[in-house]
């Protein structure tokens, strides 16, 4: 992932910040409790394609 594109890609439903999780190839947004897989390097930033965090996940 390009550092320069982390820095400004937000979570779609609530604009919070997003994590960059390297090795499972996702952003995740905390609040909304949502990964946003990434695929080919393309951040896919669609709700329903969010994987729901599960209760022991941080």
């Amino acid at each position: 992932m390009d550092p320069r594109l982390l820095e400004i890609l937000v979570c779609p439903l609530c604009k919070g910040p997003l994590d960059y999780r390297k090795a499972a190839g996702e952003l995740v947004c905390k609040a909304c409790r949502l990964a946003y897989p990434i695929r080919d390097d393309i951040p896919i930033m669609l709700e329903d394609e969010a994987r729901q965090l599960a209760p022991e996940e941080e």
